[in-house]
């Protein structure tokens, strides 16, 4: 923890410019790994949607039917 807080006293010196650059880069990469997991996670379900739906597991309906399902159940 103490390397951090370096890092944390070093970057409280930079501008207020420099702090604004480095905070962009900080949280930029926060959201790539996570878009990156997401996006995995997403093509996993996907996936294992599309083989039930190919194994007859699962119940179809029409994307008009279920939307207008929603759509009365909000009024």
């Amino acid at each position: 923890m103490a390397k951090l807080k370096d890092i944390e006293v070093e970057a409280l010196k930079l501008s207020a410019y420099d702090r604004a650059l480095l905070a962009e880069r900080l949280i930029n990469s926060l959201e790539s790994e996570d878009d990156t997991d997401v996006e995995k996670l997403w093509v996993e379900e996907a996936e294992r949607r599309y083989k039930e739906y190919k194994e007859g597991k699962v119940k179809v309906r029409p994307a008009a039917e279920v939307i207008g399902e929603a759509f009365s159940k909000l009024q």
